[in-house]
């Protein structure tokens, strides 16, 4: 009779042998050199000193295909960690029988920062900094500093390298971290990246990966085509199941509308089954070129609730200084500061931006009363200041550092003041009544920044620019604020400590929309995020509803105003209250 020690191993034995055979993947005949197909070039390079990554050095290597001409720009591949999946030989074959269109492989190790001294400390490892992390840098990285030194290459025939600008004409992949690197490159820059390739990719929670699920669900969808390879046998440890992982990608990508294919196997974690798949991936990833890839059709019901199919941001006004503060008025005008002009500046509703007043110190937020007058904030000289319907100023109050203004439909007023020190404590929540009296409501936030009322006015949220939250206060009967809560739960960008959330407003059936630094963020009344809206160029910093029905959504964004038209309604907080349906809890 065998001894258990002795039944282990040759159980352990079987599972091994079971394991190897289910990851004995075999590359198929486009995998390898055939005969007639003409061999592109590979050439190594070396960039010495990234910018982007202090002090790293990368080694590249260019694959360009036979077919290439300079009279031409080419579509372009990027691989992570090197050439991997026989790439070149790939795509000799798919060019040449035209099952791809002409490609320049660019194929990246990622960075190591050497020692001063080898012998007595250790390089510094890049790899799980550029490609686990979320965010923007990998793709700066490829597009301001690899993509230059490629466009300056000179083949030893004379060619010059041309690579497109183009983001339908730019495919990215890689394997494992360098699996989630390609899929945040083409997330942070869907104009620049648009097909994915993904082998046994880290959507764990090494450095915040496993937030992509959720984020795919909630973000308005972005033109991109992912291909998912894993295994059964992937990875399963402190940062998460791999596998698992994989499977809620793949889900999440298909509920929120997005081409995506996958292949599943029972591999470990290893780039064997990746090698096999490859060229069946590339077919995938760029059928029906040079046709764009299509934006996705979501089933999130809040975007497709507020957002009006084919009808994307616009250019309200451009060419400004640092802009904020938009406020419409009762005839859906919208009004907005531009801070380094010293400048407000009105749209009307033909679209025409006329100057309202010229001589404006440094403005923050704006509101309308009631009554019609437009209230401004001026830190520059700590006023709140009013304007009647030709401009003409006049100063309500003094001596309070304004950030943002709400004011309700009694014309009682909510101001925040962002200013704290050690004479004056923390940032403010203040009470202004239709009279002029001050009153502190609330203190203690990190940053008091946006400020908005509730539509049926019976409460006051206030965004916290440095934290992930939103307060809500219950209003009570003389004005003053009662059972504060962090109510509002927001997302925060990988690369940053806090949401950045700002300007906040609210619509008629009682949704909060948040600018935050990941982008307008929309949330129901139980406060939760349940879409996100990036915008254009990326920067947002408040927003107000606007046009003859107030279905226009107006973004200040750096130098530029958007506007979008919704299927949805604005609260205008000086208009009578209304009471919206409840939420779904």
């Amino acid at each position: 009779m065998k001894s258990l020690s002795a039944l282990f191993i040759t159980a352990f034995s079987l599972f091994t042998l079971a394991a190897f055979a289910a990851d004995d993947y075999q590359p198929g005949p486009d995998s390898q050199p055939q005969p007639g197909v003409p061999k592109g070039d590979v050439l190594k390079f070396t960039l010495e000193d990234s910018k982007i990554f202090p002090g790293s050095r990368h080694d590249y290597w260019v694959y360009v295909p036979a077919e290439y001409s300079p009279d031409k720009p080419a579509c372009v591949y990027v691989g992570q960690d090197g050439v991997q999946d026989n790439a070149p030989v790939v795509f000799d074959n798919l060019i040449y029988k035209k099952e791809m269109p002409v490609t320049i492989g660019i194929f990246v190790k990622p960075g190591i920062t050497p020692a001063a001294n080898t012998n007595a400390a250790l390089d510094r490892f890049n790899r799980s900094y550029e490609y686990d992390g979320l965010g923007d840098n990998y793709a700066r990285f490829l597009l301001e500093e690899i993509f230059p030194l490629v466009e300056k290459i000179t083949l030893p025939d004379g060619r010059a390298l041309h690579l497109s600008h183009h983001g339908n004409d730019r495919a990215i992949g890689g394997q494992s971290s360098g699996a989630i690197c390609a899929f945040t490159v083409a997330w942070e820059r869907p104009q620049e990246f648009s097909r994915v390739f993904s082998a046994i990719g880290t959507y764990v929670d090494l450095r915040g990966g496993s937030r992509y699920p959720t984020l795919i669900r909630k973000t308005e969808p972005k033109p991109i085509r992912v291909f998912l390879q894993d295994g059964s046998n992937d990875n399963n440890k402190y940062g998460g199941d791999w596998w698992m992982a994989n499977q809620t990608m793949e889900r999440a990508l298909t509920w929120a509308g997005y081409e995506v294919n996958h292949v599943w196997g029972e591999g470990a974690h290893s780039g064997k089954h990746a090698a096999a798949i490859f060229p069946d991936a590339m077919r995938w990833l760029w059928k029906d070129w040079p046709q764009p890839v299509k934006f996705p059709e979501t089933k999130n019901d809040t975007l497709t609730n507020i957002l009006i199919p084919g009808e994307g941001w616009q250019i309200a006004s451009e060419n400004h200084g640092s802009l904020d503060g938009p406020a419409a008025n009762a005839k859906g005008e919208v009004f907005f500061t531009d801070g380094k002009h010293a400048k407000v500046y009105k749209i009307g509703l033909d679209g025409q931006v006329t100057e309202f007043v010229t001589d404006a110190k440094r403005r923050a937020g704006q509101a309308f009363a009631p009554a019609g007058r437009l209230f401004a904030l001026s830190g520059a000289d700590e006023k709140i200041f009013t304007y009647d319907a030709d401009g003409k100023p006049a100063v309500f109050a003094e001596g309070i550092h304004g950030n943002d203004i709400a004011i309700a439909h009694n014309g009682n007023i909510y101001v925040t003041d962002s200013t704290a020190s050690s004479t004056n404590g923390p940032t403010k929540v203040w009470l202004f009544k239709p009279t002029g009296e001050k009153q502190l409501v609330d203190s203690g936030l990190r940053f008091v920044n946006g400020v908005a009322l509730s539509p049926d006015q019976s409460l006051l949220y206030v965004a916290d620019y440095r934290s992930h939250w939103v307060y809500s206060y219950v209003i009570q009967p003389d004005g003053t604020l009662a059972d504060k809560q962090k109510y509002y739960w927001l997302h925060t960008a990988d690369v940053d400590d806090d949401s950045g959330a700002d300007g906040i407003r609210v619509d008629r059936e009682g949704r909060l929309y948040v600018t935050t630094r990941m982008g307008i963020q929309v949330c129901d009344q139980a406060g939760r995020v349940q879409c996100i809206l990036p915008t254009p160029n990326g920067h947002v910093s408040n927003l107000c509803f606007g046009g003859e029905k107030f279905d226009t959504l107006y973004a200040t964004c750096g130098d530029k105003v958007y506007k979008r038209k919704l299927k949805v309604t604005g609260a205008n907080a000086w208009d009578e209250p209304n009471k919206p349906a409840p939420p779904r809890l």
